[in-house]
Parts: structure tokens; C-alpha cells; sequence
């Protein structure tokens, strides 16, 4: 009996693992013996993964915020990358997180085992001569947004477009039929759905400002319900003890996870820019997309983006459909306007349903299934299988 497949994986944060886990499981039809080691949340564990560090150490957003925890990230790389040398597995595939995965695929290629990165780095936006550090460090890059792969044609980059699992997978979530039965909220309620994001960072910069915007808005409209949902246990408990602290009249309801659900449920929503965008935009939900940071983050950040968005939906449909609002613009006054607009505007709302109706049918491409076909092609050609 031949060997059976092995392969090295690192997601940094959970919307890889989401990533990770699709695609360990297409792959698993594929190759019912699959082997698969590396850094993995919960979702790509439960697959089989076996993490040899935990995922949300990596999870770190910014220059400033990353330099506390950079000794630790340096040597977890290190010792991932020798293991992997020690002991080659048929592909290692990176998740996103670039300036963490690019590195370990470089080595890794260097010492014969092909590597894929899977999520086009932001190189649309920002840092556009990273597409000659690609093509050195990387056989194949797997983009989720259909515009990417016209950025690499400079460099003949193998990359193949696979459409976002996130379209496939919201489609087909039942949970996701009667939201509003899930939470026990009539028809006839107005609801806003609160998403600052599920980082450490994006809780200290954004939780209290969309809970201030919370207050302005009932100042104006005394019947909105808030739904507040948190990533997990330690968040909730955060976002609790803000709540009892300085919020506690307001009417809003802490959500333990559910985060797409509680979207689904909602007329609108007050969402960092991330990943959770594009699961709003599917859900066809008018949204605000706001972002804040260290300053000095933001400072050195500003001055290297390129792209006339931030905001995946924005980006995908390539006009300013969502107000993006941004550091020190983030007031409840701004916040609020912007939300009351998407709120009671019927013909912006009708508009931007039907545009985020374009952005869905864009990205339903079976994507975990057309990755897991990519990777198979790579490793054929490569002689590996």
C-alpha cells in the first residue's frame, strides 16, 4: 500500500480555520487516509488536524500590537519550519496570515516540498511588489475574489480563482432560515447587529464606540433592538463587564457566538472590516464597515494603501456601496447617520440588496472543492501523486 498523503497547514486566525477545515474535508473524499499537521483552530482540528501550537497565539492584528508577541511568533515559525524539513509532507499549504505562512513556504520550497498559499495577500491594495516574493515562495496561490488573478500576470504565478467557501456555505445553513425564531424576535422588530470583531484589538477599539453609537441611535429610534454577539467565552465575558459598566440601560442583547446568525437576524449592521463583511454582503444585510487602531499603526498603514476601498463588499463590487468609516472618524454622530440611512433608505437599501445579489453569484463557485481539485492538479504535476 502506498503512503498516505501528508500534508502541512497554518491558519493564523479563525477565518482560515473556516478555510482550513472546508478544504481538509474536500480533500478528505479524496484521500480518506489524509494526514494532516500544522497549526489549526478548532473547526480544522475537528477535521483531523493535529495542531502543534495554538492558532489564536497568531492571531495578531497590527505593526505595533504584533511587536509584543514577535520573539514568540519568530521561534514558533522556526521550530514549525524544521520539523516540517525533518519530516517533509507531500504539500504545505499557508492560510492567509502572509507575513507569517510567505516565510515558512519559502524554506519550505527551497528544500523540495511544494507549498500553496491559499488567500491572495491583499497586493490589490497595498505592498504590490509582494507578487515577486509570491512566485519565489510559492507554487500556487488560491484566490477567493475573482479580480486577483490579473495581478499576478506579471510574474506568471500558477493561481487559480476558487470563488469563497463562505458563499457555499451560507447558502446551505439551515440555522440561517428563520434567525429572528433562533433569538425569539417578532417580525415587526427594528434590529441592529453589533460587530466589532472578534480580536483582542478590535474589541479595545471598537466595542465602546458601537455600544456609544448604540445610545445615539436610541436617542433617535427608542424601539431598536441591539444584538451583540461574541467570538467566544473569554470575549463575552468582556463584552459583558463593558456592558454592566456603562451600558446597562441600553437595549442590547450579548450573544454568545452565532455571529452569522445574529447577522441574518438583523435589518442592519455596524461591522469592523474583516471577513464578517463579506458574510453580511452574502446575507444581503445593508451595513456601516468601520476600523480603528493603534495610531501608529494607522499612521504607517495609510500612507501604503493603494485601493480607493477597504471594505470587501466595496471592493467585490467596485463602488462604494457601505459607508467605510475609519480611526478618528468613528463617533457615534458619524456612526449613527450612516446607520439610520441604512435603516430607513428604501432605495439604497433595494440597490445595495441588488448589487450584493451580483457579489454572491460572483463567488458561489464550490470553493472547497475547486482548491482541493487545484491542489490535486499541483501535486500531479509535480509527480507527487
Amino acid at each position: 500500500m502506498p503512503n498516505p498523503l501528508r500534508i502541512g497547514i497554518v491558519a493564523g486566525e479563525a477565518s482560515g480555520d473556516i478555510l482550513g477545515a472546508g478544504l481538509i474535508r474536500s480533500l478528505k473524499t479524496r484521500f480518506p487516509d489524509l494526514i494532516v499537521e500544522g497549526i489549526g483552530g478548532e473547526l480544522m482540528q475537528a477535521e483531523g488536524c493535529i495542531s502543534r501550537y495554538p492558532m489564536e497565539r497568531l492571531s495578531v492584528m497590527g505593526l505595533v500590537e504584533v511587536l509584543g508577541r514577535l520573539f514568540e511568533l519568530l521561534k514558533a515559525r522556526k521550530t514549525l519550519i524544521q520539523y516540517f524539513i525533518d519530516n517533509p509532507p507531500d504539500v504545505f499549504i499557508g492560510i492567509d496570515a502572509p507575513d507569517f505562512t510567505l516565510h515558512m513556504e519559502g524554506r519550505l520550497k527551497a528544500a523540495g516540498i511544494p507549498t500553496v498559499h491559499y488567500v491572495s495577500p491583499s497586493v490589490w491594495a497595498w505592498k504590490r511588489k509582494r507578487i515577486f516574493k509570491i512566485k519565489q515562495t510559492t507554487d500556487l496561490v488560491l484566490a477567493l475574489f475573482p479580480f486577483e488573478p490579473a495581478c499576478y500576470q506579471e510574474t506568471g504565478q500558477r493561481i487559480e480563482f476558487v470563488g469563497h467557501p463562505l458563499a457555499d456555505q451560507i447558502v446551505n445553513d439551515p440555522s440561517l432560515r428563520d434567525p429572528r425564531a433562533l433569538f425569539d424576535i417578532s417580525e415587526t422588530q427594528r434590529v441592529v447587529a453589533l460587530l466589532p470583531g472578534s480580536r483582542g484589538s478590535e474589541i479595545k477599539y471598537l466595542a465602546e464606540p458601537f455600544l456609544q453609537t448604540a445610545r445615539w441611535l436610541t436617542e433617535k429610534e427608542p424601539d431598536l433592538l441591539f444584538l451583540l454577539p461574541a467570538a467566544n467565552k473569554q470575549r463575552f465575558n468582556e463584552l459583558e463587564a463593558l456592558l454592566d459598566e456603562g451600558f446597562s440601560e441600553l437595549n442590547v442583547r450579548l450573544v454568545l457566538q452565532q455571529s452569522r446568525q445574529v447577522m441574518a437576524a438583523a435589518d442592519v449592521i455596524l461591522i469592523a472590516s474583516g471577513t464578517a463583511t463579506l458574510e453580511a454582503t452574502i446575507l444581503k444585510k445593508p451595513m456601516v464597515v468601520a476600523y480603528k487602531m493603534a495610531s501608529l499603526t494607522y499612521a504607517i498603514y495609510s500612507r501604503m494603501i493603494k485601493s480607493r476601498h477597504i471594505s470587501l463588499p466595496n471592493l467585490l463590487a467596485d463602488e462604494t456601496l457601505v459607508p467605510e468609516v475609519l480611526q478618528d472618524d468613528v463617533t457615534p454622530s458619524i456612526l449613527g447617520e450612516a446607520l439610520l440611512k441604512a435603516l430607513n433608505d428604501h432605495s439604497y437599501i433595494d440597490y445595495v440588496q441588488k448589487r450584493f445579489e451580483d457579489v454572491y453569484t460572483q463567488l458561489h463557485q464550490d470553493a472547497d472543492e475547486r482548491a482541493a481539485s487545484a491542489i490535486v492538479q499541483l501535486l500531479k504535476d509535480k509527480g507527487a501523486l
